[in-house]
């Protein structure tokens, strides 16, 4: 079983992390590449996080997913820092014998880290507007039903 949950400024390859994951023969792959928007004339978008307790949080939600499902292989990566629209800010992959566990764990990783995982955004617009991102009602309810 291959395990890798990392939190990290720097931007990622999904194509060799796939690869990765691909390698350890399963029969299907899923994953998630978030991308920063930039609606409204977003400039920046800062990702701040305690990395003791960011890393912590990650990896039990991680654990939690390796609980749920028989998966063969799992990636977690969310950077941190100041990101721009169209740079990639979270990753979320996984492998199984069958696709439903590899699905399924996917949606569960992206939804429980959009929640739980401790990162306070702050947005930066082209007109000089500056405000923190609240959390939103809609991400609660894809939180919630995974129990």
């Amino acid at each position: 079983m291959s395990l890798d949950v990392r939190v990290q400024p720097e931007t990622f390859d999904p194509g060799a992390e796939l690869a990765r994951l691909e390698a350890l023969g399963g029969g299907g792959v899923a994953s998630f590449t978030g991308i920063v928007r930039g609606d409204g004339g977003l400039t920046e978008l800062l990702l701040e996080h305690h990395p003791g307790m960011t890393a912590r949080t990650m990896k039990a939600i991680a654990d939690d997913a390796l609980a749920r499902w028989p998966l063969l292989g799992l990636t977690v990566i969310h950077r941190h820092g100041p990101l721009v629209p169209g740079d990639r800010i979270v990753f979320v992959a996984t492998t199984a014998r069958h696709r439903a566990a590899a699905l399924d764990a996917c949606a569960f990783l992206i939804d429980w880290l959009k929640t739980r995982a401790p990162f306070w955004k702050r947005e930066t617009f082209a007109d000089g507007t500056v405000r923190w991102v609240e959390p939103r009602a809609e991400d609660a309810a894809a939180e919630s039903r995974w129990g």
